[in-house]
């Protein structure tokens, strides 16, 4: 149980008692809250300022390393609370780079920041730390304890069920529904030639939710087609809900969040959202009772399908187990996906070098037939795009950091992590390592060319995570990101309007830019 859900329960005990002892309820509880804080917290800030690395803060400092956000200097006001959070990381990380890591106190709580491929790999690699951290907790109310959050039995054993869906054999046979959803996106940007820019990121973001849709659900949303659909919609809201939940503290606690205007329209998109994976999965159910889909024998099955089947023939895994596996990987599958996709359009638009250097390879695939269909051996042939793609996401990673719980009182690399407290993997920082990726703010695919990879440390480049818990669908999200890209550069040339130094990337579920990408599309022929 997490010291927040404590704080709430304790709240909603003491509200229960009546109004008549309301007041006298809530100062008790502050005052127990705080008696907790200076307990658990306090003595965890005693012992990580004596041992660890960081910028150090006062016992009674109550805001901790947050004044750097919140008061920020001259230089960050103007940002966003997310960039200006990731500015402060930076400077924490250029300042204890050699350390390995460092300890960052958000108030009394201590994250601590690893940012190396050494202390990373001592930390995530191994059966240890792999329960996610406290702040994932946010996630339950729609992803319940799918994959994504759950942790020990529970997770291995759903790994071990869902890693054969990840097959690449089986993620073959979805090629056709890529480059269907590719094809709509096409003729969705031919009605934007005219315009002197479109920002790319909703347009990416309605194509990858419609191809996951499809694979995961086995149903299509037509986002692209009607992005005002309510599902579309409250998908959307949910996402951008959940990380305003997760990074104000106001609302950490449920019993004050589920009572503010954003915490009830939050409810209202979530009954939404589970309401239509309930009602597909009851329509699926019933098909497969009555021995529907055995007739159809068709070869390509998503995700759902393939776990109603064991829901029925095992009996060991619930309806509800299901919509929260499906629910999660649609979360997964799309926001990830679109915002890869989006930065890469970017990065590509921004260096004509190399944008004609990937339509020169994918001449050499297609010649000028921009409408055959792309098949597998066309992807591996995609040598220098798969180059771009993993500098792009070496630039921009999705997923910016993960928090893992540490499980246990944990050394890595001379230093002791406390039991309960938070390691955070910086993604972000990491892949910013001179010492690996020299001039690391350059923009270089070459650095992924296979003479450029050797000797490169496992743990120095992790896009999808690394270890036990890495992203089970990365090959289904390359196999995404080089077709739809593909395609559109077959079609068009692109331009970015704004140089790096004018967007600024915000830590969110995602690593999103604080404004547009605006790119310029023009036809190729």
């Amino acid at each position: 149980m997490t010291f927040s859900s404590s704080v709430s329960q304790l709240l909603q005990l003491f509200y229960s008692v009546g109004p008549w002892n309301i007041f006298v309820s809530l100062n008790v509880a502050v005052l127990v809250s705080v008696v907790c804080v200076f307990l658990k917290y306090g003595f965890w800030r005693q012992a990580y300022s004596k041992q660890m690395p960081g910028k150090g803060v006062g016992f009674f400092n109550v805001l901790g390393h947050l004044t750097e956000i919140l008061f920020p200097a001259k230089e960050r006001k103007g940002m966003s609370f997310n960039a200006r959070f990731l500015h402060a990381l930076t400077d924490h990380t250029n300042r204890f780079r050699k350390k390995n890591m460092f300890v960052f106190w958000i108030s009394y709580v201590p994250f601590v920041c690893l940012m190396t491929s050494e202390s990373i790999e001592e930390f995530i690699s191994g059966t240890k730390n792999n329960e996610k951290a406290w702040s994932y907790d946010a996630l339950h109310p729609w992803l319940g304890t799918g994959l994504l959050t759950s942790h020990g039995k529970k997770w291995k054993s759903r790994r071990k069920l869902l890693t054969p869906a990840f097959h690449f054999d089986i993620l073959k046979d979805f090629l056709p529904v890529i480059n269907e959803q590719s094809q709509i996106l096409v003729n969705c940007l031919n009605k934007e030639i005219s315009k002197e820019f479109i920002d790319i990121i909703p347009l990416m973001t309605y194509c990858s939710l419609d191809i996951i849709c499809e694979t995961t659900l086995g149903v299509s949303v037509g986002a692209q087609k009607n992005n005002e659909s309510q599902y579309v919609i409250s998908v959307k809201r949910i996402t951008e809900i959940m990380m305003q939940k997760m990074i104000n503290s106001l609302y950490w606690c449920d019993f004050v969040f589920y009572r503010t205007k954003l915490g009830k329209e939050f409810k209202k998109h979530l009954k939404i959202v589970h309401s239509f994976t309930r009602s597909v999965i009851k329509e699926k159910k019933e098909k497969f009772l009555r021995g529907e889909y055995e007739s159809e024998k068709r070869k390509r099955k998503p995700l759902m399908d393939l776990l109603l089947e064991h829901h029925i023939n095992s009996q060991d895994l619930t309806e509800e187990d299901i919509r929260e596996e499906v629910d999660t990987f649609t979360f997964e599958g799309h926001d990830t996906t679109s915002m890869g996709m989006s930065w890469a359009l970017y990065l590509i638009g921004l260096y004509e070098d190399v944008q004609l250097k990937i339509q020169e390879e994918l001449n050499g695939i297609f010649g000028s037939d921009v409408d055959r269909e792309v098949t597998t051996d066309d992807l591996n042939d995609m040598k220098y795009l798969d180059c771009v793609l993993k500098e792009s996401q070496r630039l921009y990673p999705s997923v910016p950091m993960m928090g893992r719980n540490v499980s246990e009182d944990t050394d890595i690399c001379g230093y002791k992590l406390i039991k309960g407290s938070t390691g955070n993997v910086l993604i972000y920082h990491l892949h910013r390592d001179e010492d690996i990726f020299p001039d690391p703010e350059k923009f270089d695919p070459d650095r992924f060319l296979p003479e450029n990879s050797i000797g490169r440390p496992p743990y120095a480049y992790i896009p999808f995570s690394a270890g036990p818990r890495n992203c089970i669908g990365q090959r289904l999200a390359v196999m995404e990101e080089k077709t739809v890209i593909a395609n559109i550069l077959r079609n068009f040339n692109i331009h970015s309007l704004d140089d790096r130094d004018k967007i600024l990337p915000e830590p969110d579920l995602i690593l999103k830019p604080g404004g547009p990408l605006r790119i310029k599309i023009r036809p190729r022929y």
